[in-house]
């Protein structure tokens, strides 16, 4: 039988095939609020910097949330006294890979945390510096009226209540305010967390000084300008940077990449998270992590759904 199929029909066929093609691929969901560019561009992440960790053993931890690490700002601190012991209490019940913890040094030698160089803000009618105050006077402190009467008694906590507390649980985004390096390393090294703690550093001396008290212990430089950073990178080789917003880009982004670096990026906002994973960020540091653990399910959602 012979099958004759003249121009108009076959161009009407031709029409109708694309526009059913056509109506299927507009038919595929994502979830709302999701970077377009997400499914394609970054499983979060496949970058040199994971490569990098797979073959040469990298002492971080993967991510527990997706291949996206979650560091608390202070804690998850909404509602609840910041860099206190419930608020990174509730971070790690969260699941968060990293608490941020702020660290300074009391009169009298003791690491705490708290985040200000005075008391001023924490308690109110009361004044006076860090530095110049023992740890009793810190200690008898109640940092948590402030936030609501459920927090009354609240304290500032030292930093070895913190590394109780995370060992085995949660990392330490470690933000050295004023303190002392070398009995900071050692403290770190009694409670064997070299790989658990990331220093987070913008001076170099500083970092020379970990790397010489505690070879171990990673170092997390902040970046400057782009050159004194590249210098870092090739001189210090460290397994993970930390930009803050203004800092980021994703020239930075591709620079660390190659340098077998993973970027853990400040937020600039709950906004900012999109344009930070479009761009490569391996990491977010933010003052929400319930919400951003939540974002970063529904992006592996969407990656799902477009894989199948």
């Amino acid at each position: 039988m012979n099958l004759k199929i003249n121009f108009p029909q076959l161009t009407f066929l031709c029409i109708f095939l694309c526009a059913f093609f056509l109506t299927i691929f507009c038919s595929r969901k994502r979830p709302p609020d999701l970077p377009e560019t997400i499914g394609s561009q970054k499983t979060i992440y496949d970058t040199t910097a994971m490569t990098r960790s797979k073959n040469l053993q990298s002492p971080l931890k993967p991510p527990k949330n997706g291949n996206f690490y979650v560091i608390a700002h202070r804690g998850a601190h909404n509602e609840i006294p910041e860099n206190s012991i419930p608020a990174y209490r509730k971070a790690i019940e969260l699941g968060v890979d990293f608490v941020e913890v702020d660290i300074r040094m009391s009169k009298d030698g003791e690491f705490v945390s708290i985040h200000n160089r005075s008391i001023d803000a924490y308690v109110p009618g009361k004044t006076g510096e860090v530095e110049k105050m023992t740890l009793a006077e810190l200690l008898a402190l109640d940092i948590g009226s402030r936030i609501g009467p459920q927090w009354k008694d609240t304290r500032i906590p030292t930093f070895e209540e913190i590394l109780r507390l995370c060992k085995g649980k949660c990392g330490i985004y470690l933000d050295l305010k004023k303190a002392p390096i070398e009995p900071l390393t050692n403290l770190i090294k009694k409670f064997e967390m070299e790989h658990d703690v990331i220093w987070c550093l913008a001076d170099r001396k500083a970092l020379e000084e970990v790397r010489r008290c505690c070879p171990e212990c990673i170092l997390m430089p902040d970046p400057d300008d782009e050159e004194s950073f590249a210098a870092i990178l090739d001189e210090f080789k460290p397994w993970v940077v930390a930009p803050v917003w203004r800092d980021f880009s994703r020239r930075l982004v591709e620079m660390s990449h190659r340098a077998g670096a993973l970027v853990f990026v400040d937020e600039h906002d709950k906004d900012s998270w999109q344009q930070a994973i479009e761009w490569g960020a391996d990491g977010i540091q933010t003052d929400h992590p319930a919400e951003l653990i939540e974002y970063i399910r529904k992006v592996h959602e969407s990656q799902s759904s477009d894989i199948h």
